[in-house]
């Protein structure tokens, strides 16, 4: 995460986080960097659907046509997410880290939204490994996925 804040320092940007699966993980290793205050707006832990709904404000329609493990659900808690906090990027994830398939959905399977700037991409990925493994992939690969949208 070192290259990712200083990255944002150079360019003068901001980040922050809303999670599901990872519980709060990516903000906890962003915040982990020495001067991190100065590119982390913060984060929203929206682990159970109701967090999603009542807090985050993603429409309940949308969630329960697509469910919470979906690419809708990703890109929509990114928009929320940029709403509440006004931040240069915003990333997004929700998925299954198991250990039980979930809504019908495997093991692994993880939405993340990407937003910078206005612009958001979505990402689906499988990821294999331990419930701690998959959570911890996944803060990984976001990380890569904001520097690779950075060095468009």
């Amino acid at each position: 995460m070192k290259e990712l804040v200083a990255r944002l320092k150079e360019e003068n940007l901001t980040i922050a986080s809303i999670e599901s699966l990872t519980g709060g993980m990516f903000a906890a290793l962003v915040s982990g960097v020495a001067g991190a205050s100065s590119v982390l707006k913060g984060s929203l832990v929206t682990y159970q659907t109701v967090i999603k709904e009542d807090v985050l404000h993603v429409d309940k329609k949308l969630i329960a046509e697509y469910g919470v493990i979906s690419k809708q659900c990703a890109h929509a808690m990114a928009v929320q997410g940029k709403k509440m906090f006004t931040s240069d990027i915003v990333v997004s994830c929700s998925g299954n880290a198991g250990p039980d398939v979930m809504d019908g959905k495997p093991v692994g399977l993880v939405y993340m939204g990407v937003l910078v700037k206005e612009e958001v991409t979505t990402y689906e990925m499988i990821f294999k490994g331990s419930r701690n493994e998959i959570r911890e992939q996944v803060c990984e690969y976001l990380k890569e996925k904001v520097l690779e949208r950075l060095n468009k």
